[in-house]
Parts: structure tokens; sequence; C-alpha cells
């Protein structure tokens, strides 16, 4: 059976059917409309003090109606998938978007499949007590990693989403996407007064096998019970401008949120976003190239096709320092006459497509991480980021460090805690005078919220120098 008669035999649908309910979607006017049909299957385990504390096993079903009439948009949804319901929602998102103009249902073209994760090895068709050895594994290494280690909190976590998106346009386009995670937290006591965290998680779009070959529970927890020991003898962070350097890998979350939000089409067809206006102009040093690509293997951003049937691409924002693009959807790409980047994207079929990030980086540059270190008289080295805030419209971004080291005669010493890092993410790409050599990507841990959504995504970025940054620190004078 091909990856088409599966999806039609498992929503109980025909070509016919898809037929008369796009039409139906179309019949009260509007340039496009698309159905997204979704089936979940999902487990989730967590484990708290060596006991579990809860094992989940779900399923959900159900059926998105987008209709779209100039840059007005329709959307209605149901989680009953007889033809009734669908045949409800599609005339509640017709008359949401109902206007003068109206597009013929074309006939269908199935969208070239990919395979960048292979479904064969998804991890929700796992058994549950191997999930949960998993969990048991890392609450007992962190454990065993040092007695002052006292508080421990280990999850895994994984899906299997089946999509099959069709639209007015001719698009018809199936996917299967496992998506696999696991975390660790714990709490480190030096003293009732002395007691610092450390968390570690990582994954993607793999099966159970990833964790218990190439990234253990063990390695997991190490390297949680290992921050948090560290943040037990970190002095209070100093506070002013000074140079910053980047470590590879998570710290890319600061270029995901300072940047890339800006980047993505809606903002800048709103001109609601820092970069709005600037196509080709630079924005950043030359040393700067920054890409989304939702193509990589397994990568927790990594999608075959978007949510709105589109495949994904290796798309080029910022090149040596000169903005180049900006990440679209569908609509996006209509009202502002650019192409379709493959990055519309939804939470689930309750919610409308956007566009999104997919994978974000920065891709290496030439100077090794160990000149980078050495040229920094007095600075900042920040390993891993915890929580932050930007605002889209400047740029504007508070982020707080959760591991983080003083740089002092290009030497890395002490440890730090309780520095934020204080900038405008446009301002901050300017000052980019050292890349390194070691383009990281993070282990699969993010998640990325917009609009009430949230969606899978990957960073990364090699090692950076930034030559000033407004650290806010704690300690004193």
């Amino acid at each position: 059976m091909n990856q088409k008669q599966f999806f039609f035999d498992r929503f109980a649908l025909t070509q016919p059917d898809l037929e008369r309910y796009l039409s139906e979607a179309l019949s009260a006017g509007g340039d496009y409309a698309d159905l997204y049909f979704e089936y979940l299957t999902s487990t989730s385990i967590s484990v708290d003090e060596s006991l579990v504390k809860s094992a989940s096993q779900g399923i959900s079903a159900g059926c998105g109606i987008r209709v779209i009439s100039g840059d007005r948009t329709g959307y209605a949804y149901t989680d009953n998938l007889s033809p009734d319901r669908i045949i409800h929602a599609a005339r509640t998102a017709a008359l949401i978007a109902s206007a003068p103009a109206k597009q013929d249902v074309a006939g269908f073209k199935e969208t070239g499949a990919r395979n960048l994760y292979p479904v064969a090895a998804a991890g929700a068709d796992a058994d549950l007590a191997a999930k949960l050895e998993l969990v048991m594994r890392a609450d007992k290494a962190t454990r065993a990693y040092d007695p002052r280690i006292k508080q421990v909190r280990a999850g895994y976590a994984d899906e299997l989403r089946r999509i099959l998106v069709v639209g007015s346009d001719g698009t018809l386009a199936t996917d299967t996407q496992p998506l696999s995670r696991m975390n660790v937290f714990c709490i480190a006591k030096a003293s009732e007064e002395n007691s610092s965290r450390g968390s570690s998680g990582g994954g993607g779009r793999v099966g159970i096998d990833y964790f218990q070959t190439e990234k253990t529970p063990e390695y997991f927890a190490h390297e949680a019970a290992r921050q948090a020991i560290i943040q037990l003898d970190a002095r209070e962070a100093p506070a002013g401008e000074m140079e910053v350097v980047l470590g590879p890998g998570w710290p890319g979350i600061l270029l995901h949120e300072a940047i890339g939000h800006g980047l993505e089409a809606d903002f800048n067809r709103k001109k609601t976003s820092a970069f709005s206006g600037l196509l080709e102009r630079r924005v950043a040093s030359d040393k700067c190239t920054i890409v989304d690509n939702g193509t990589l293997p397994s990568r927790r951003g990594s999608i075959n096709v978007d949510d709105e049937g589109s495949p994904t691409q290796n798309t080029v924002l910022i090149e040596k320092g000169i903005l180049k693009g900006y990440l679209s959807d569908k609509l996006s790409s209509r009202l502002m006459g650019i192409s379709d980047t493959g990055n519309g994207r939804r939470e689930s079929y309750e919610h409308i497509p956007m566009p999104r990030m997919t994978n974000t980086y920065m891709m290496a540059g030439e100077d090794d991480p160990g000149d980078i270190i050495r040229s920094v008289k007095r600075g900042l080295y920040a390993v891993n980021f915890g929580g932050g805030q930007v605002d889209i419209t400047n740029g504007k971004f508070v982020f707080s460090t959760s591991e983080a080291y003083m740089i002092e005669d290009g030497k890395i010493t002490a440890p730090v805690k309780n520095a934020t890092l204080i900038g405008n993410g446009p301002d901050v790409l300017t000052r980019v005078s050292m890349v390194g050599n070691d383009l990281k990507l993070d282990e699969g841990v993010g998640t990325c919220g917009k609009d009430g959504q949230s969606v899978p995504v990957g960073v990364g970025i090699p090692t950076i120098k930034v030559d000033s940054i407004t650290v806010g620190g704690t300690a004193r004078n």
C-alpha cells in the first residue's frame, strides 16, 4: 500500500470526498482553501524522586479547514471525522472568510516524498516498560554523579504524527513524523544557603534506540549533574558593557529568539519587525551567515513537508551580513509576492498555520575557538541559557545564562551565576567580530512559542565573539 492510500484509509477518505469538502469551503468565495487531517499517538513518562509521577498514552485525531480571501482567513476544525462534521466545519470556515472571489478546486498532484527520518524506528510503538527503564536509568545516574545532588526529575515523551494536507491549488501531501525527547533536571546543595540547578535533554525525530545507543540516559544525567555541581562554586556575575563569547550549540537560542522571529514573513508583511523593509541591506557583520534549514535528517525541527504540504527548504536569511529573505508560508507569499519557503507550521489540527522556524543556525566561520577566547581581555563566556524575553518590534532581548564563566586575560576562569545578557538582536549582529569553525546544533530540546502555538525547532551557532553586550550581574563593584 502506498503512502497516499494509507492515509486515505486511515481517515476513511476518497478523492471525491476531498473535492467535496474543498468545494464546500469555497462555497462563499475565497482565493484558496485547504484541509489538514491529523492522527497523533503520544506517550509521556515523568519520574520525580525515583517515583513514577505520571505515565500516559494518548490518541487524538481531527481535521482543520482553512479558507483564505485576500488577507482574511476563516478557520474551523473538528475532532469528529464523519462527513457531516467536516462539511459543517468547511461551511463555518467559508462564512468567516466569505468574499466575492472564487477559486475552483484543481486536480490534486501529490508532493514528492522525502525521508528525513526513519518511521520504522519511531519510539511511539515501543514498549512502555522500555521507556520507563530509560527514565529510571537517568534518575539513578544523576544521583550517582555526586552526593550533593539532592533532587532529581526525569522524563521521556514521544509522539507519532500522521498528516494529510490537501489544497484547492492541487496540493496533496502526506507525512509521518516521529518525535522523541528525554529531559533531566536536578538540584545540588552544598548547604541550606547554597543550592544550584542543572538541566539537560535531547532527542529529535528519532526512535527509542537513539537513547539506547547514541545519547543514553547516563549522558543527559551526567550533563545535568555537572551543571548543578559547577554552579555551587559560582561567584556573582559582574555587570556592565563587556565582550561576550557565546559557546557553540544551545546558545543559538538567542539567535532564534532575538533575530529569527523578526525574519518571519508575517511580522514583516505587517511591518512590525525590526527587519521590515531591509531586504538586500546590511543588517549584520560580514562574518554572519544565518540559515533556516528544515531538511536536516532526524533533527527536531526538520519535517519532510510543512503543515501546508510544501516541501521544507534550506533558506538563506542573512548572507555575509546582507538580509536575503524571510521565512514564509502560503498566505505571506501570496500577499508579499515572495517565494513560499515551506515554513507554514501549526501546533495541531486545532490551529491555523503561520510562518515558523525549523532549524535556525549561524554557519561556521574560520576562527579557531581557542583564538576567540584568547582575544578577550575581560569578558563573559556564555555556555548555556535559561529563559529570555524578546520584543519582535525592535529586537530588544533579555536572556539569563544557566552556565557562564569569566574570561580573564584570554583564559576561562571562574564560573559565574545570575548573569543576564541585555541587548538588541539586529545591533548585536553588527558587533560579531569572530566566528568559530565549530558549528554545533543543540541536543534536540527546542520548543518555540508564537501566538499561543508551540512547535519543535532546532537552534545552533559556532563559538562567536560579540565585541560588546550589556551584562546584568549582581556582583558588588
